[in-house]
């Protein structure tokens, strides 16, 4: 089985090395791991010929979404043992890319692909003392190799569904290297039962980091003057990470509620050529961003759009609005919901959401609304406008939901540190 597996994953990769030929992720996670293990030796050679060289804890995430959930293990980890460094890395360039600098982490690379031979090599050199994988990476040759050298695994923040391979009739190799894992921290109870039933016990379940890593950026999100100096006496909606399809419905949202509601639009994608299209959609009744600091408008003179054409501010932003729309729900799936619940606004979004735990109880909290047309999203916003108090009840319901799920972190923390704290003993 594991040679069926590595030939797979090898297609798999000279699949993307085609891709990347007009592709520009796919040529960024192949040219992203050109020489990768000469930059590897080079750093991990030097890390361990210094005196009393630093264990190594090596934290990996598929992409920048399990990033933010790990970053509070990271986080913590680094306040509390500096006498360990951190190696992180990422599966997809747009992990890689936006945290290459991460300042949490000692080392940034990427994973090489999960062959044998990158596996064996890969683990020699960075020798680490322990191993935590992020959600849904499983990487079952880095797994096996892990384990031949005794290092413990954990996995943080999981979620499994009936549907995946560890729970069908061919399922048993890799329910194999579930059950070599140190410890598998779940999201949730039928998570913790469906391992059950395939008798895989070393489980335990947390909840899911992302509900503290979003409290800690509500907590410290700074104020965004330009974001206040557009601002207007009317509610506002801002709309995240949306896509052509998102921005067709709140074009026709902004026709019809013209005049009594202000737009924050942070498109998914901010190259020159999509913000123009965006643009288009509204007719030039909008301003971006970028002209804010250099408008000579006054207040009441200003659009009722604001499209933001930079990265990095959506989770701040979200802190003044009154009502959030998350994209993404027209495609393949919408895209961060706690990042707005947390504010304690109602959540709205596309009918593309039934994968996302948090989507759908949020619905069934009354803290969101899935819409699947222009017209419902009209009326619903216009129930939020007209009926202040259907607004304060799905706020409350938005809030609470994500007061009442954290603690996650504390609680994989307790049974890590107790590991880390033998590994500390064995050095010393």
């Amino acid at each position: 089985m594991r040679a069926l597996y590595t030939i797979i994953i090898s297609v798999y990769g000279l699949f993307l090395k085609l891709s990347s030929l007009f592709n520009q992720k796919a040529r960024d996670w192949f040219y992203g791991r050109k020489n990768l293990f000469s930059k590897l030796e080079e750093v991990f050679k030097a890390h361990y010929t210094e005196d009393n060289p630093k264990p190594v804890i090596w934290i990996h995430c598929a992409s920048l979404g399990e990033y933010e959930q790990g970053r509070p293990i990271i986080e913590n980890i680094k306040k509390k043992f500096p006498e360990f460094s951190v190696l992180l890395t990422f599966f997809s360039p747009s992990g890689f890319n936006n945290k290459s600098a991460s300042s949490e982490a000692d080392y940034v690379f990427y994973l090489p692909i999960d062959t044998r031979k990158n596996a064996k090599r890969f683990v020699r050199l960075a020798s680490p003392a322990i191993a935590i994988f992020i959600k849904y990476e499983f990487w079952f040759n880095y797994l096996n190799e892990l384990h031949k050298h005794n290092v413990p695994v954990y996995t943080v923040s999981a979620i499994f569904r009936p549907e995946q391979h560890f729970f069908k009739w061919y399922g048993g190799w890799f329910r194999k290297h579930l059950r070599q894992m140190k410890q598998i921290f779940v999201q949730d109870e039928e998570s913790a039962e469906l391992l059950s039933m395939i008798d895989i016990n070393n489980v335990k379940v947390s909840g899911d980091t992302r509900f503290d890593r979003v409290t800690e950026i509500m907590f410290y999100a700074t104020e965004i003057p330009l974001i206040e100096s557009f601002l207007k006496d009317k509610k506002v909606l801002v709309a995240g990470s949306t896509w052509p399809a998102d921005e067709d419905l709140l074009k026709e949202l902004f026709k019809a509620m013209q005049g009594s509601l202000t737009m924050i639009i942070a498109p998914h994608e901010v190259n020159a050529g999509h913000i123009k299209e965006v643009k288009q959609k509204f007719n030039g009744n909008c301003i971006l961003y970028s002209e804010l600091e250099n408008s000579t408008l006054a207040n009441e003179q200003m659009p009722d759009v604001l499209i933001i054409d930079s990265i990095g501010l959506l989770s701040r932003i979200y802190k003044y609005a009154d009502m959030a729309y998350i994209g993404g729900g027209f495609g393949v799936g919408i895209h961060n919901t706690l990042e707005a619940a947390v504010y304690g606004i109602p959540v709205l979004f596309g009918p593309n959401y039934i994968r996302f735990k948090e989507a759908r109880e949020l619905i069934k909290q009354e803290g969101a609304i899935s819409i699947k047309t222009a017209d419902e999203l009209i009326t619903v916003v216009n129930s939020f406008l007209t009926n202040p108090e259907k607004l304060y009840n799905y706020s409350e319901a938005s809030g609470n939901y994500v007061i009442e799920r954290r603690g996650a972190t504390r609680i994989i923390m307790d049974e890590l540190e107790s590991h880390i704290s033998e590994v500390i003993s064995r050095q010393y």
